[in-house]
Formats: C-alpha cells, sequence, structure tokens
C-alpha cells in the first residue's frame, strides 16, 4: 500500500489523440529520427519509408486545405455542397413582388440605404417562401377519364363510391323543400357553411363533422346571407332591414339604414359589408365599428347582381341594361362602366387574382373579359343562359342552368367545347359557392342543398395565418384581435393598388399651382443671387456683374451637360438600332437568288 507522501499516478486506459503536427514539429521529428539512426544504426529502411509516408499525407492535407477556400468540414471531410441550396428560377419569379428601384446618383445618402434595405427584405422573403414551397407536401387533385370517356358523363355516386371514405363523405344533399330556395356561403377558412331559405330558414352547419351550430327561422323572406370576419357572426338581408346574428342564432343588430337588401359581399381585410338594395343604393358598413361609410345611389335601377374583386376589393354591378359597373366607397360616381350585353346581366364574378371577369345575360351568352383592359377575350353561347355563376381558387368556373350545374375547366387558355362536369340537382339553382381549400362545389337550389365533389377545384395548401381551418378558438381570438389592428382603411381601395406606393404628380403640382397663388409668389423657387457686399473697392459695379455672370454661368453648364448626355444616350440608342439592321440585312434569305 502505498504511503500518503507518494504521488498518486492514474494511468488511463483510453488513448489520447494526438494533436495535428504542426510544421515546426516536422523539423525537430527528422532531427530526433537522424539521431536515433546515428546512435543505434538498427533503424531498417522500411522505417524510413513509412515516415517519408507520413509527412507526405500530413503535406497533402494541408495542400488540400488551402486550395479549398470558404468549405466547411464535417467529420474532417469538406462539405460537398458549399453555401446555401440553390433555388429553381421558375419558383423565384413565382413569388416575386417587385422590380429593383433604379438609384439616382444624386439621391440622398439616407434614401439610398433605406431603399437598399427593403429590396434586401424583399428578396430575402422571396427567397424565403420559395423555399418553403418545395416544403408543401399536397397537390391539386384532377378527374381523369378512360379512352372515349367524357368526364362530364361521371356521376357524383360514382365519384364517391370510389374516392377515400372522408372525400366521399364531402358529398351529401340536404332535403330542405319546405323552406327553398336556398342561398349559399362558405366561411373564409372553408369549414362551416351558412344557409339562408326564400322562406324564412337560417342554418350554420359545420359541413365536415355535419355539426348543426344553430337553426333558426326569422319569420321573414330572405334574400341573402354572407358570413362576416369569423364564423361567430352573419348577416341575413331581410325583406325590411339587414340584421346581425351570431353562431347561436341570437339577434345582435338591426340596422334600419339598410333596408331592401338584395345582395352582399363581405371584404375581409377591410371589415366593410357591401350592401345593393332594390331602391338602386350601394351601401357600406363598417362591421369593426358599426358604422355606415358610404351610401351610393347608382340611379341604375334595383341591383340583384353583385359580385366582389378579391385583388382590389372594387365592387361589380351588374344592371338590367346590359352594363356592368364598377365602385369604390371613395367616389360617388362609378369608376368603369362596360357594356357586356344586349339584354340584362344575370350573373357576375370575378377570380382571385382580379385579372379575369365573367358574365352572363338574357341574350343567353357566357362572356370573359380581361379587367386590365376592359377588354372581352371569349364568348360563349349556352342554350338556355346561366343564372348563377362561381369561380373556384384554382380557377374552375361553375354554370348554372335551370336545375344543371356544369363545371368548366382551362377557360383563360384553350377553347371550351364541353363541360369538365355536370350534375342536376332536384331543384332551380338559386346559388351557388365554392368551398375554400376543398375539393367541393355548394349548390343552394329549390329542394334544399347538395355538396358537389369537383376535383382539382381547391387550393391544396392553406396559409396558416391568414384563414386556418383547423384553428382553435383561442388562435381564432388571436387572429381576430390582428385582423383588426392590420384592418386596411376604405380610403385605400382604388382600381389599381400598386398606385398607393407611387407618387401622383398631378396632383402635386396643382397644389403648388394653388399655394403660389395663395402665398402670391413661388416658396419652391430659386432665390435670386444677390452678390455680398465686400470692402476695400472690391464691390465696384464690374466686379459684381462679373460674380453675377460667373453664377448665372454654372447654372447654364448644369443645362447643357444634361442636355449633352441627352443627345449622347440618343445617339448611342440610335447606332444600336443601325447596327441590328445592318445585321439583319446582311442575314442572306432564300428568296435571294430571285433578285436581279
Amino acid at each position: 500500500m502505498a504511503s500518503p507522501g507518494e504521488a498518486t499516478v492514474s494511468v488511463s486506459h483510453v488513448g489520447k489523440k494526438l494533436p495535428p503536427a504542426r510544421y515546426w514539429q516536422e523539423t525537430q521529428e527528422k532531427e530526433k529520427d537522424e539521431n536515433k539512426v546515428g546512435e543505434g544504426g538498427g533503424r531498417t529502411e522500411e522505417a524510413l519509408q513509412q515516415a517519408e509516408q507520413k509527412t507526405q499525407k500530413t503535406k497533402k492535407r494541408k495542400q488540400d486545405q488551402t486550395q479549398i477556400d470558404g468549405k466547411k468540414f464535417i467529420s474532417g471531410k469538406s462539405d460537398p455542397f458549399p453555401g446555401p441550396a440553390p433555388i429553381p428560377e421558375d419558383r423565384m419569379q413565382k413569388f416575386k413582388r417587385k422590380d429593383k428601384t433604379k438609384k439616382h446618383r444624386r439621391q440622398h445618402y439616407k434614401l439610398k440605404d433605406m431603399i437598399a434595405r427593403s429590396e434586401e427584405a424583399s428578396e430575402m422573403a422571396q427567397k424565403q417562401s420559395a423555399r418553403f414551397d418545395l416544403l408543401l407536401p399536397e397537390d391539386a387533385g384532377f378527374l381523369e377519364g378512360d379512352e372515349d370517356e367524357d368526364t362530364c358523363t361521371i356521376s357524383q355516386e360514382d365519384i364517391a363510391d370510389v374516392v377515400d371514405i372522408t372525400s366521399g363523405a364531402k358529398y351529401f344533399n340536404l332535403k330542405l323543400s319546405q323552406f327553398g330556395p336556398y342561398r349559399v356561403d362558405y366561411s373564409k377558412t372553408g369549414r362551416h357553411l351558412l344557409l339562408g331559405g326564400r322562406r324564412g330558414h337560417v342554418a350554420c352547419v359545420d359541413w365536415q363533422s355535419k355539426q348543426l351550430l344553430c337553426e333558426i327561422n326569422v319569420m321573414e323572406s330572405i334574400n341573402d346571407v354572407k358570413w362576416l370576419h369569423s364564423e361567430a357572426m352573419y348577416a341575413v338581408a331581410q325583406k325590411k332591414w339587414l340584421h346581425i346574428y351570431d353562431s347561436n342564432g341570437i339577434e345582435l343588430h338591426c340596422i334600419r339604414k339598410f333596408n331592401d337588401v338584395l345582395r352582399m359581399q363581405f371584404l375581409p381585410y377591410h371589415f366593410l359589408l357591401a350592401t345593393a338594395s332594390a331602391t338602386s343604393f350601394l351601401q357600406y358598413l363598417d362591421v369593426s365599428v358599426g358604422k355606415e361609410v358610404a351610401a351610393i345611389c347608382t340611379k341604375t335601377g334595383r341591383l340583384d347582381v353583385m359580385c366582389q374583386n378579391p385583388h382590389n376589393a372594387i365592387i361589380h354591378l351588374g344592371h338590367p341594361n346590359g352594363t356592368v359597373t364598377l365602385w369604390s366607397p371613395n367616389q360617388k360616381e362609378a369608376l368603369a362602366k362596360m357594356l357586356c350585353h344586349q339584354g340584362g346581366v344575370r350573373s357576375v364574378t370575378v377570380d382571385k387574382t382580379g385579372t379575369y371577369m365573367v358574365t352572363s345575360g338574357m341574350d343567353k351568352k357566357l362572356k370573359l373579359y380581361d379587367i386590365r383592359a376592359f377588354k372581352p377575350l371569349k364568348s360563349f353561347f349556352l342554350p338556355a343562359g346561366a343564372s348563377c355563376l362561381s369561380l373556384s381558387q384554382r380557377g374552375l368556373l361553375s354554370a348554372a342552368t335551370g336545375d344543371i350545374v356544369q363545371v368548366y375547366k382551362d377557360v383563360w387558355s384553350t377553347p371550351v367545347t364541353k363541360p369538365y362536369m355536370a350534375h342536376r340537382a332536384q331543384g332551380t339553382v338559386w346559388g351557388l359557392h365554392f368551398c375554400p381549400f376543398e375539393d367541393v362545389l355548394g349548390v343552394g337550389h329549390g329542394d334544399g342543398f347538395t355538396s358537389m365533389l369537383v376535383p382539382g377545384a381547391g387550393e391544396p395548401n392553406f396559409d396558416g395565418l391568414d384563414a386556418n381551418p383547423y384553428r382553435s378558438a383561442r388562435q381564432r381570438q388571436e387572429w381576430e384581435v390582428k385582423a383588426l389592428l392590420e384592418k386596411i382603411q376604405p380610403e385605400l381601395i382604388t382600381l389599381d393598388p400598386n398606385e398607393l406606393g407611387q407618387v401622383d404628380h398631378a396632383t402635386f403640382q396643382q397644389r403648388h399651382q394653388d399655394r403660389v397663388q395663395a402665398l402670391g409668389f413661388d416658396p419652391l423657387a430659386k432665390e435670386k443671387f444677390i452678390p455680398k457686399f465686400k470692402k476695400k473697392g472690391r464691390s465696384s459695379a464690374g466686379s459684381v456683374e462679373r460674380r453675377k455672370k460667373q453664377v448665372a454661368h454654372e447654372d447654364q453648364r448644369d443645362i447643357i451637360r444634361k442636355t449633352v448626355e441627352d443627345k449622347m444616350k440618343m445617339e448611342k440608342e440610335r447606332e444600336e438600332r443601325e447596327k441590328k439592321k445592318a445585321v439583319l440585312s446582311s442575314s442572306r434569305s432564300a428568296l435571294d437568288r430571285f433578285k436581279k
């Protein structure tokens, strides 16, 4: 047993890893090897060769490390894919927000810094969105028939039999023949369904779980029903006035300013309920504060055709004289008027991008318009015309003719010869609405309600921060507070939303002229140069005039320099055009052999 005075030595059985060799240690090892060979003389040639190979390996590893610059090493090996993963160009273009701002060389340094930081944030958001888009798991569905089989001949029962149980349960019929026909509306999340019968029946349903939230009879005829910002409140346009109810069927408000309402549209980002009445009035109600924002007399008669543009929140109204007018709460006159049909307009709908508008009229025609240019693109003839129209998130168009519902696919790009799907309802169709984020079309008719399966209609991936179908009550409350804080004011509703970020030069010039007339002088004009008085005879008349001319010449030089730069730019463009023209003329054509 060791005495306390002795030092205890602990020997570990785990071998320690030696540190990497350094350049100053290589010379020392060589000297030691030489000394050992000199002393003992018993070192063999094989041992010397092994030592040389070891030093060569260490040198080679150092050379590789110096050659690979910027690459990370994992477990001693270089990363074969250094840097961030490349993003496909088409995905980057999908999330492109804006073009880069042209920087003027005379801009203020603070403004340049702000523009640069804004562009960096926009580019980072674009890249992150493109990367996360690769992770979206769901794809849009489609319906494909066998050889020589039209998809429009496939019935709803056949589709429900072959799909999975969850999807098959989305096809159902509600027989409500006593209080029909019915208007239909889905909530923004696509989870809840609102039914309003012509004879006073109102029902709120969680249609996926088939759970009835509330069911009432208002004992009065109903013209339209509409969900508000969440599934907790909805509006009912009754015979006399507009009523607001909660999800339990309790009446919250009776707004008597809004009388004889026929159709309604809710603008979710502005918290505005737009109503069209039989007295030719278009009215806007701010549901966040309960005040009327605007009341516009359109002077066009009864307003029973109405839709909204989801892109810019403009209201489209159809009239009996065949015109469609575009309205904003900021103006008492229509923003635009389009003559669409020879007879009255029966239905109007706009796609979610705000690019295309579809109308149907009494002349039995279905017309497609490009709203950006206000020009017709295509026109189709339907034997009995279309009484109701609806567009899905993926661009499918549904049209109801009597009791027949037809769905068309790719109406913008390809000529339509036959419908994509068709279904015969049990009564005359009174309302159509595609369910958000689901391949479902809700049809309200005289005998109740039908939920149709339409593969490829809904957007497969939803934005959980905007419309989450699976949110809890707590999440809905938090979203509601955030949406109220981010509410867009009605004054910002314009035909072109991109104008909000631009400078209105015409208005600025007009304001400047009014200011000049009020003040009697131009406050932005350059002050007249007055030479400073100098002593000791340096402010003689001649020297003062010379200084005035020198300042005038400097201003003139700036004007001349700018003119010369413009001329050089125009000359350069002209030379480039001449070069292109010469290249085109020098290329030989097959018809040159016929020239004399």
